[in-house]
């Protein structure tokens, strides 16, 4: 059965709130590693701090 995901009002989240997000919708640490590194990779999630964007790196 696949997992539908959730909507939130919350635009800023932690990155611990990522990571238990997405290990909630994987099977393993290293799906878990591997989809947060994809989003990190892709843009699709972006890093802040103190309303400054930071880039991350993924190796």
């Amino acid at each position: 059965m696949k997992k539908h995901l959730k909507k939130t009002n919350r635009s800023n989240f932690s990155l611990g709130d990522l990571i238990v997000a997405v290990s909630s919708y994987t099977k393993n640490n290293r799906e878990t590693v591997a989809a947060v590194a994809d989003l990190l990779e892709s843009g699709r999630v972006r890093f802040s701090s103190q309303g400054r964007k930071i880039r991350a790196r993924v190796y």
